[in-house]
């Protein structure tokens, strides 16, 4: 079945996208809902959380993108997959992640993933970019102590913008690091890696203080 055709930018400060979300219940979407969570946001085609579905099942990954048509498709082929422990959601996260997550088990969240998200690269479209203080604080909220987050982009600047934010967060400590720490790489990484472009990578782990 060919990929379903959506637009590669969508404004989410517009209407549509402003609709609030019912917190996710773990229990109504994986088999085993006390497995350690990761949290894949701004997944755009979940392949990178369905191949780590296959590739280590002791885990749930639920993935939020703000592209309805994509969390349809990559439902369907999870499901299609037979994959209980993964699951997609639709969701502004730069607006709503935190009452989407608001009632994750405490503990439960063991990482969180930011791959290449959306740079909105003209001055004037900044404040739709996905990362934000509000983001930063709900993940470091509900992450477990000990949990990670994985940030990379292909955009120095915005890497710079996204990494600031995490380091004015007292509760993470940053960890050098010069690779993808997972097994799995997203499309859009093999994508840069290929053309010998670089890839600009944080890795923060949360400590109770």
């Amino acid at each position: 079945m060919a990929r379903v055709r959506v637009h590669q930018h969508v404004n989410p400060l517009s209407p549509h996208y402003r609709q609030e979300p019912a917190a996710v219940d773990l229990a109504s979407v994986f088999s085993d809902p006390s497995r350690p969570l990761l949290l894949d946001i701004g997944c755009a085609r979940g392949r990178f959380i369905l191949r780590m579905a296959e590739t280590e099942p002791a885990w749930n990954y639920l993935g939020v993108e703000i592209r309805e048509p994509l969390v349809v498709e990559a439902n369907r082929l999870a499901a299609e997959a037979g994959l209980d422990n993964l699951h997609y959601v639709f969701c502004n996260a730069m607006l709503w992640l935190d009452r989407l997550i608001a009632e994750i088990p405490d503990g439960l969240l063991r990482s969180v993933t930011i791959q290449f998200p959306d740079p909105w690269f003209k001055k004037k479209h900044a404040k739709r970019r996905m990362v934000n203080r509000e983001l930063v604080t709900a993940v470091v909220d509900r992450l477990a102590d000990g949990g990670q987050i994985f940030v990379q982009t292909d955009i120095e600047f915005l890497a710079e913008e996204m990494f600031e934010l995490f380091r004015a967060e007292p509760r993470l400590a940053e960890t050098a690091v010069d690779a993808n720490p997972f097994p799995v790489k997203t499309e859009r990484e093999t994508a840069v890696e290929g053309k010998d472009l670089p890839v600009y990578r944080a890795l923060w782990k949360k400590y109770d203080r």
